[in-house]
């Protein structure tokens, strides 16, 4: 293969017009897609953040609702807001306040409607486990134990583990089962501290022992009573 150092300068230049010849598109088609790539990315930028400027001017419009006792305002506000972007962080903000403000007004549905809203559309983890902690709060409150029950997860609550095990005792407490929620008051005593966000160990405790002294097992069956070791003696003969 001849060395390009070899070669003269006019068969350089003729060597280089003709790979530009060969190329010439494949270059301009690979800048000018890496500038469309570029435009895109920073228009997709912009729009996100357009996006979120809007959500949180919603989100504002439904905290001043309620402020100012227009919650039929604030309820229109949080349902456009979840109705356009329903992953959005300021729509779960805003269900979340609705939900607070309907529960301290009694309105146990809506409340209750609210939290389901987020615990189905989060994006976050975390605060789909909230959602849920705070409607099987708001069912036990509706005297639906069983529903705040198959709600809550423990293998799947993460930091919330040991709340979790907590109202499920209290679930098992308003069903009457003492010794269920014996053994969940147990359980979130013994979660790890990574798991134990939320909890209140020393009104577990509490709530535990006003439960009372666990039923002890039924006692075994006395034994048969020995048979006499002799049998009676005869009379002595007159």
């Amino acid at each position: 293969m001849l060395d390009v150092e070899d070669l003269t300068d006019n068969e350089r230049e003729e060597q280089l017009r003709r790979w530009w010849s060969d190329n010439w598109a494949w270059i301009i088609g690979g800048v000018a897609l890496g500038l469309a790539l570029l435009a895109g990315w920073q228009y997709w930028q912009r729009h996100q953040v357009q996006v979120a400027e809007r959500d949180l001017a919603s989100y504002q419009a439904v905290l001043e609702g309620l402020d100012s006792n227009q919650r039929d305002v604030a309820g229109q506000k949080a349902d456009v807001l979840r109705k356009e972007h329903p992953a959005s962080p300021y729509a779960d903000q805003a269900d979340l306040a609705l939900a607070r403000a309907a529960a301290e007004r009694g309105e146990l549905d809506e409340a209750a409607r609210r939290l389901g809203l987020v615990a189905d559309n989060s994006k976050d983890p975390e605060l789909r486990i909230v959602a849920r902690t705070r409607l099987a709060r708001v069912l036990l409150a509706q005297g639906k134990p069983d529903e705040a029950l198959a709600l809550l997860d423990p293998a799947q609550a993460g930091a919330f583990a040991a709340y979790v095990r907590e109202i499920r005792g209290d679930a098992y407490k308003a069903k009457g089962d003492a010794d269920a929620a014996r053994r969940e008051y147990d359980a979130a005593l013994a979660t790890t501290d990574a798991e134990k966000t939320g909890l209140d160990a020393r009104y577990v405790e509490l709530k535990r022992d006003a439960l009372g002294i666990a039923a002890a097992p039924a006692a075994a069956a006395a034994p048969a009573p020995a048979a006499a070791a002799a049998a009676p003696a005869e009379a002595a003969p007159r």
